[in-house]
C-alpha cells in the first residue's frame, strides 16, 4: 500500500544503523529502510509521527536497558525489532484516519503479515506478533474470544522478551505517556496472576529503565 508520503522528510529521530547488517546469515535492515518501511504504510504523516516515534522512543528504553544489564543479546536485532514492532497498526487506521481500537489487539499479527509480504525474516516478523501485553497464549485467545489466531503469541528470545518488556514503559494514547514500572505492574494484573509474575520476572531481569531524560525530551507525561 502506498501513501504518496515524503520518505526524505527529516524525522527527530537520530538513526544509528546507516546500513544493512548480517546477523547468523540474516540481513537485518538499516534504520532508513525500516524508516520508509513505515512511510510506505503509514496513512497519514499523523499516524507516521504517533507510530514511529514510539518505536523510537521502545529502541531506546531497550538499548539503554542492554547497556545497563550487561547482557549478551543480539543489539542489531532488537533495535530492528524495535523499530518495526508497531508497523501492523496502521492496517487498523480506517480511510478517515481513524484508528480501529476496537481490534488494535490484532496490530501484531498485521504487522508480522506486512513484514512477511515484504519478505523479511520469520525472525524480524515475531517481533510484531509477539509483543502483545505479557504475551498471549492460546487459552487467552479462546477465553476472552480475541481476533487472533488461536496459537501462543509469547516471546521465546531473549531479543524478543526484552522488546517486549520496552514496548510496557511507552503508551500511544492520546497524548502518548510514558509507564512507570509500579504503573504497569498494577495495571496488567487485571489480566491474571500469570501476567503480573511475568513482568515481575522481566523486571527482575533486565531492571526499570531510567525514564527521565525521554519524558524531557519528548514532553510527555510520566504516569
Amino acid at each position: 500500500m502506498t501513501t504518496g508520503l515524503d520518505v526524505t522528510t527529516t524525522h527527530e529521530v537520530l538513526l544509528k544503523v546507516s546500513v544493512p547488517v548480517t546477523v547468523e546469515g540474516m540481513i537485518v535492515p538499516s534504520d532508513e529502510e525500516i524508516r520508509a518501511l513505515h512511510h510506505k504504510y503509514a496513512p497519514t504523516r499523523k499516524a507516521f509521527d504517533l507510530v514511529f516515534t514510539h518505536c523510537t522512543i521502545v529502541c531506546a528504553i531497550a538499548e539503554q536497558l542492554i547497556d545497563r544489564s550487561g547482557f549478551t543479546l543480539d543489539r542489531a536485532l532488537v533495535r530492528a525489532g524495535c523499530l518495526l514492532h508497531d508497523i501492523g497498526v496502521y492496517r487498523l487506521y480506517d480511510r478517515s484516519g481513524r484508528l480501529d481500537h476496537t481490534r488494535y489487539v490484532s496490530h501484531g499479527v498485521l504487522g508480522h503479515q506486512i513484514l512477511a509480504e515484504e519478505g523479511l525474516p520469520e525472525t524480524l516478523c515475531r517481533f510484531c506478533s509477539h509483543h502483545t501485553g505479557m504475551g498471549l497464549t492460546r487459552k487467552d485467545i479462546r477465553d476472552q474470544g480475541l481476533p487472533l489466531p488461536e496459537a501462543d503469541h509469547l516471546a521465546e528470545t531473549v531479543e524478543e522478551e526484552l522488546v517486549m518488556y520496552a514496548d510496557k514503559f511507552h503508551s500511544k494514547r492520546t497524548p502518548p505517556v510514558f509507564v512507570s514500572a509500579d504503573t504497569y505492574a498494577a495495571s496488567v494484573a487485571r489480566f491474571g496472576e500469570d501476567k503480573a509474575i511475568r513482568f515481575k520476572e522481566l523486571r527482575s531481569c533486565f531492571g526499570v529503565p531510567d525514564l527521565a531524560p525521554l519524558v524531557s525530551a519528548h514532553g510527555h507525561a510520566l504516569l
